[in-house]
């Protein structure tokens, strides 16, 4: 496989290849106004980045908390999802292509899961998919060409809406008429929130420490880059190295912690794994809440401006122009960092005590009601 001109990473190489082209040197940010008005009229969001936010030293503590809260249960789910990727699969030729960005430090858990505690050693890439855009073909068949044999399992961080995992349906649906294969859309996650995953740790909505952070959890690389002025037709799709954040990196100190919390939750992770079913249904249950509030709160039914699940309200806090965040009980330790986040940013809070989700971020868009 051809990896020269690939986006640096401040990852060790054994951990993640990103099949990723580096734009580092030619590509600027947006400010949030320019990017948030192209979104608007019609472009893309992969056609430009936001700035990286710089969190505030509240923030950050606050996300050391959570890590060394979360810990122990991040270390137990990522178990129970290796093995169910193992046992799912049917075979142990496995390769774990993760969904950059929020999938990175997954899929790399999940690789130091299987070499420590199952003996096996999955390569582990990661590729660009975009929602309206689809799956990086190109990186696909590199992984293809490299491992002929080996049965691809995709790997994020989460689900809210589901519309990842509906764009990773289509993408592999288009791809396996394209080129005559049957590769498989079970992404793997570790929470599912909205059910629209088949492989998962729980489907409980609950903070992933990574989802409060941007390129300095995720080996300081940034969002996923698809814009024609930088992006040939035989590339990878793009991506930048923030190397000026090398020092407040944080992006091994969250796998390490959360990797040495293996070999004291694994046991109970097999169990679990071995005496629930491997796979569940997708229910997408949680789009009927995502449809009601859309309906509800805007004059336009825009689904795409309700983000739901504590991830994805992260997520707008951090990069988008957010209207304003709901919340089932604002004093759950999991919304915690959102509540700073909305109050730094002037963002107005509205419990909501049965709402499905934990928290859900509405987007601005001049069609609120």
């Amino acid at each position: 496989m051809i990896t020269a001109g690939l986006v640096k990473t401040s990852y060790p190489e054994e951990d993640i290849t990103f099949l990723l082209k580096d734009v580092t040197d030619e590509f600027e940010e947006s400010s949030l106004e320019e990017r948030e008005k192209a979104v608007q009229t019609g472009g893309h969001y992969a056609e430009r980045l936001p700035v990286e936010y710089r969190p505030s030293e509240e923030y950050t503590k606050l996300y050391h908390q959570s890590v060394e809260q979360t810990k122990e249960q991040l270390s137990h789910l990522v178990g129970i999802v290796a093995r169910r990727i193992q046992m799912n699969a049917g075979t142990d030729n496995i390769v774990l292509v993760s969904l950059a960005r929020a999938g990175s430090p997954i899929g790399i858990l999940i690789k130091r899961y299987a070499e420590r505690m199952l003996k096996m050693n999955w390569p582990h890439y990661s590729v660009s998919i975009l929602r309206d855009k689809g799956i990086d073909e190109k990186a696909i068949q590199s992984i293809r060409n490299a491992h002929p044999d080996s049965r691809i399992q995709f790997i994020d961080g989460w689900t809210g809406k589901g519309a990842i995992q509906k764009e990773l349906t289509k993408s592999l649906e288009l791809f396996n008429r394209k080129y005559a294969t049957d590769l498989n859309d079970d992404m793997a996650v570790l929470a599912d929130p909205g059910a629209c995953a088949v492989l998962f740790g729980t489907r409980e909505d609950f903070l992933i420490p990574s989802a409060c952070l941007n390129s300095t959890v995720s080996g300081l690389v940034s969002r996923t880059i698809l814009n024609d002025r930088f992006i040939k037709e035989d590339d990878y799709h793009g991506a930048k190295f923030y190397g000026d954040l090398i020092e407040e990196d944080l992006s091994n100190d969250f796998v390490d912690q959360v990797t040495d919390c293996f070999a004291e939750t694994s046991k109970a992770s097999e169990e679990e794994a071995y005496n629930t079913p491997v796979t569940a249904e997708r229910t997408w249950e949680g789009m009927k809440e995502v449809e009601e509030i859309g309906h509800s709160m805007y004059s336009e039914a825009d689904y795409h401006l309700v983000k739901p699940g504590v991830g994805e309200t992260t997520r707008v806090l951090l990069r988008r122009n957010p209207w304003k965040v709901l919340v089932r009980d604002a004093e759950h330790p999991d919304v915690k960092h959102i509540l700073i986040l909305a109050e730094e940013k002037g963002v107005p809070v509205e419990e909501v005590p049965d709402l499905f989700y934990r928290s859900i971020g509405l987007i601005k868009s001049g069609k609120e009601i």
